[in-house]
């Protein structure tokens, strides 16, 4: 699916309609949801105003892609993985998406960002 800006929240329902469907349940689709409302978001504000957004089930996991057509992320900002601090005014939507999801891969040039990350289908673990 694309999006642009004023779509983020039909898309946001959309994504959690699919993501139950495929299994996700609870916190796992809470947290899923929240991830892929962050990076769609930073597509919105950051990378061109819109973008491209997938998703597809396989192996037990549901993986979600976002691609804008942006500038790219800073030079040496995707090595950052700490914690933004307080007074941080950005740099928490990835961040978050990280702590939230598994299997968090980032690619990013001048012509754009592609973001993909996975949960795990099924019961949660304990």
């Amino acid at each position: 699916m694309t999006f642009a800006r004023g779509r983020v929240t039909v898309l946001r329902r959309d994504i959690s309609v699919c993501a139950a469907g495929e299994g996700l349940r609870g916190r796992r689709l809470e947290d899923f949801v929240l991830a892929v409302n962050e990076v769609i978001t930073n597509a919105v504000l950051h990378g061109g105003g819109g973008g491209r957004v997938r998703l597809w089930a396989r192996r037990g996991r549901l993986w979600c892609e976002v691609t804008d057509h942006g500038p790219g992320l800073p030079p040496g900002w995707m090595g950052s993985a700490r914690t933004p601090s307080s007074h941080d005014t950005g740099g928490r939507g990835l961040w978050l998406t990280r702590m939230l999801c598994d299997h968090v891969t980032i690619v990013s040039s001048p012509g754009g960002t592609c973001v993909t990350f996975s949960a795990a289908i099924g019961r949660a673990p304990g």
